[in-house]
């Protein structure tokens, strides 16, 4: 298998601190990969870099073949799907569910002039209708609860048919229901073998869906561990990145956390 994502030495500093700090990481093909670690690890940046939105302030990135910095990025962005409350805010909220989804097509967050073929909507109904959208097609963006913005959200992102899929932190904001409603389709997508690569944020091991093979630990910018999901989700190394005594347990296909009560 190929890589789709390889960071090497990289680093991101902004105003003397550093973001992430001399990672390395790789991804490849058929892979699912979480990043777990508490606020201000770098989770996020790492996903930027992925994304191509962000660029090192040294080290190298490599997103499908290409290096960033020596390729136009709007030719590969295109190549990427992305699912994040960023890009969220940048949507119209007069769309209609529909809408919101073909723009993708066109790479924009609006509808403006621009027309859709047949097998466009088609793409984008069936994109809709595997995340539970199908009865809200007509409803406006702006309307939806934050479970059915996130599930548009994550069809869009695959509307271009993307070798590489980004979810930053698609749990956040739902409730019970919603987040498990949620993990089961994502788990569904992460074990569909023509699915795309794919990497998701979270802060939580309960998010982690079904068929996720990777876990990605980084604390205060520094990866403290990266490999095969039951190696590296472990108590030991899970206290280490959140700074407290945890216990990991596995139960079936979905996992747990909890800390050790007080003596």
């Amino acid at each position: 298998m190929s890589d789709v994502l390889e960071l090497v030495d990289v680093s991101v500093v902004r105003e003397g601190r550093s973001l992430v700090d001399k990672v390395s990481w790789s991804v490849a093909e058929g892979e699912r990969w979480i990043i777990l670690g508490p606020n201000g690890a770098g989770k996020t940046t790492l996903l930027n870099l992925a994304s191509s939105y962000l660029f090192p302030t040294s080290g190298t990135v490599g997103i499908l073949g290409e290096k960033l910095g020596a390729v136009d990025v709007f030719d590969l962005r295109p190549r990427i799907g992305m699912a994040s409350s960023a890009l969220a805010g940048k949507l119209s909220a007069r769309q209609t569910v529909l809408q919101t989804v073909l723009t993708a097509a066109y790479g924009m967050t609006a509808g403006w002039q621009e027309e859709y073929d047949e097998v466009d909507e088609r793409r984008a109904r069936a994109f809709l209708d595997r995340l539970g959208m199908n009865a809200l097609l007509d409803r406006k963006f702006g309307t939806l609860s934050e479970g059915e913005r996130k599930r548009t959200q994550i069809a869009r992102a695959l509307m271009t048919d993307p070798e590489l899929l980004l979810l930053d932190e698609p749990a956040a904001g739902l409730d019970l229901g919603g987040r498990e409603d949620l993990v089961r389709r994502l788990g569904r997508l992460a074990r569909d073998a023509y699915a795309p690569a794919m990497v998701m944020v979270t802060h939580h091991v309960e998010e982690i869906p079904p068929g996720f093979t990777h876990v990605l630990l980084i604390r205060q910018g520094k990866v403290l561990a990266a490999g095969p999901i039951g190696t590296v989700l472990t108590s030991a190394e899970l206290s280490h990145c959140f700074g407290l005594p945890l216990v990991v347990e596995r139960q079936g296909d979905r996992w747990t956390a909890q800390g050790l009560p007080l003596g």
